[in-house]
C-alpha cells in the first residue's frame, strides 16, 4: 500500500507564518507531521501560531532569518530539543523584487540571492546531519517556473531560482547515498492575496490585462490555488517518493508545456 501519511514526522517549513507556505504546513499537519515554521518577524510567528491553531494543528513557531548561519545552526539545535529531528524541510521562505535589471542595484540583486538561494543553502546544510544520522530524510524546495523561463523585471529571481533548481539536483546526488531526498516544486501562477489586484474586474466588465494573460498561458484556464501546492507536498515529503529524487515538479496548470494560443 503507497505511504503518504507523515504520522510522527517533524517537519519544518520556513516563512510559513501565512501563504503558500502556510497552505503546504497545514497539509503535512493534516497528514500526521508535526509542524515548525520560522519568520523574522515576531508578530507574524503570533499570527501563524493561532492560524494553525483554528485548524487544530499544534505548530511551533521560531523567531530566524535564513540568511543567518550562526542563527539556522542555533534553531534547528533549539528544534530538535524541543520537538524533535528534522524530518522534512521545505525551504519556502523567498521575495521578489519587480524591477527592470539595468534599474536594478547589485545590492537589490544580492539581497533576492540572498534570501531565495542561499538560504535554502544554509537551511539545508543544517539538517543534512542529523537526517543523515537518523537514516533519511526529504528536503523540498520551492522553486518556480522562473526556475525554466526568463520574463521582465525579475533577473535577480529568474537567476536564485534557476540556482535553487540546480542546488536541487546537487544535494539529491551528494546526499541520496543517505536515503536524502531532495526534490522541487515549482509553482505556476497561484491566487493569493498578493496577486488579488492582478485578478480584479476592471471597471469596464473586462478582466485585468495581466489576469487575461495568465489564462492565455495557462491550459487549466485558470490560476492555482495554494491547496493544489499540498498534495504534491505531502507526496515529496512522505513514503511514497522515497525513489524520486532530484526532481521538479511543476505545479503550472500545464503552463510549461504550452506554446500559447495563435495571436
Amino acid at each position: 500500500m503507497v505511504n503518504f501519511s507523515l504520522e510522527g514526522k517533524v517537519a519544518l517549513v520556513t516563512g510559513a507564518s501565512y501563504g503558500i507556505g502556510f497552505s503546504i504546513a497545514s497539509a503535512m499537519g493534516e497528514a500526521g507531521a508535526k509542524i515548525v515554521f520560522n519568520d523574522r518577524n515576531p508578530e507574524l510567528i503570533e499570527k501563524g501560531v493561532a492560524a494553525y491553531k483554528e485548524l487544530g494543528i499544534e505548530a511551533y513557531g521560531y523567531i530566524c532569518d535564513v540568511t543567518d548561519e550562526p542563527a539556522v545552526q542555533a534553531m534547528v539545535a533549539q528544534i530538535e530539543k524541543e520537538v524533535g529531528v528534522i524530518d522534512i524541510l521545505v525551504n519556502n521562505a523567498g521575495i521578489i523584487k519587480r524591477i527592470p535589471m539595468v534599474d536594478m542595484s547589485a545590492e537589490d540583486f544580492r539581497q533576492v540571492v540572498d534570501i531565495d538561494l542561499n538560504g535554502p543553502f544554509i537551511m539545508s546544510k543544517a539538517v543534512i546531519p542529523s537526517m543523515i544520522k537518523k537514516g533519511g530524510g526529504k528536503i523540498i524546495n520551492i522553486c518556480s517556473m522562473m526556475s525554466e523561463l526568463g520574463r521582465e523585471t525579475v533577473s535577480a529571481y529568474a537567476a536564485a531560482k534557476g540556482g535553487l533548481k540546480m542546488l536541487t539536483k546537487n544535494i539529491a546526488s551528494e546526499y541520496g547515498q543517505y536515503n536524502i531526498q531532495c526534490n522541487g516544486i515549482g509553482p505556476g501562477y497561484i491566487a493569493t492575496p498578493q496577486t488579488a489586484p492582478l485578478r480584479e474586474i476592471q471597471p469596464d466588465g473586462s478582466r485585468h490585462p495581466f489576469d487575461q494573460f495568465i489564462l492565455a498561458k495557462t491550459p487549466a484556464n485558470r490560476w492555482g490555488e495554494a491547496s493544489d501546492l499540498a498534495g504534491p507536498a505531502v507526496f515529496l515529503a512522505s513514503s511514497a517518493s522515497d525513489f524520486v529524487n532530484g526532481h521538479i515538479l511543476y505545479v503550472d496548470g500545464g503552463i510549461l508545456a504550452y506554446i500559447g494560443k495563435q495571436p
